[in-house]
């Protein structure tokens, strides 16, 4: 964080903290074998993995998509970053994976949870020659996005926008004005990162799934290949290869080992009864309906 970033109040925060409902970005840190989340989270992903059991392979999946992409928008000569719905940080971090090829990029984290906030600025730390920011914003009120990118990034030059994951939070009457709106404030050369849960891809499974998180405060808005298509062909970008694929299907030979791809916490596996530990081997080995969460990479002409 830089220097003038304000510290989170302590007070504030226990106040605004509501454990008793789960949180996405608490759930999928859930997934990713994390702890920083709680009973209510993890209760959510134990509903999830009960109704797919191989359901925890999208969040892995998801990331190294996210880092994959944000690796090409690096090569490119991308050096500017808005990462929208970031999460609590895990490795790597968009900020490492674009600071690792360009060590002065610049990166704006976004999200709306205030335990995100607290690990952000407690452990997204930039390089010396880049920078690395975190504001807490909702993806409803892209202005106040656009407003704070405006203090840290240069919007006449191109910045990749990440969208990874967060977008099936979003109404579809709001979801692709918003995409709209920040698309428009970026400058020609921009990439568009972004994933969203499929339709169309175990629809069975992921259906109950979606209704139970809705149950549980949160909706999820499952869209079709053409959906997420759109937010590209709407905007006049230009889809880079391959196109809207599951996410494992995303150029995968660019996969690197990560770090998470162990098993999960054997606490948390062996805590729920429903499931068994064996169903959490082979990462590697998926289809498309383990995944079941659509990728694509743009840029804006």
């Amino acid at each position: 964080m830089s220097a003038d970033a304000p510290a989170p109040n302590a007070a504030d925060l226990r106040e605004r903290i509501d454990t008793t409902k789960a949180h996405p970005a608490r759930v999928y840190d859930v997934f990713l074998g994390g702890k920083d989340n709680y009973p209510a989270d993890r209760e959510a992903a134990a509903m999830a993995l009960a109704a797919n059991p191989r359901g925890y392979l999208t969040v892995r999946h998801n990331r190294d998509f996210m880092r994959r992409a944000v690796t090409l928008a690096a090569k490119d000569g991308i050096r500017q970053f808005l990462d929208v719905g970031t999460g609590l940080p895990t490795q790597q971090n968009v900020h490492q994976i674009a600071q690792a090829i360009a060590p002065d990029a610049r990166v704006l984290y976004v999200d709306n949870d205030p335990v995100v906030l607290v690990h952000a600025q407690a452990l997204l730390t930039s390089g010396p020659e880049g920078r690395t920011e975190y504001i807490e914003a909702d993806l409803r009120d892209p202005a106040k996005i656009l407003e704070a990118a405006r203090r840290t990034l240069d919007l006449e030059r191109p910045v990749a926008l990440v969208l990874a994951a967060v977008l099936h939070f979003i109404e579809d009457d709001a979801a692709y004005p918003i995409v709209k709106q920040l698309l428009d404030a970026l400058a020609p050369g921009s990439f568009l990162v972004l994933s969203n849960v499929s339709s169309d891809l175990n629809p069975e499974q992921v259906g109950q799934i979606t209704k139970s998180f809705k149950e549980r405060g949160f909706a999820m808005v499952r869209r079709s290949h053409a959906q997420v298509e759109r937010f590209v062909t709407d905007n006049g970008l230009e889809m880079l290869d391959p196109g809207v694929v599951p996410v494992h299907r995303w150029r995968p030979e660019r996969v690197v080992d990560l770090p998470e791809a162990a098993d999960p916490d054997p606490e948390f596996v062996a805590g729920l009864d429903e499931l068994d530990r064996t169903r959490y081997q082979g990462i590697n080995d998926v289809t498309d309906a383990d995944v079941s969460v659509y990728g694509v990479v743009a840029r804006k002409r």
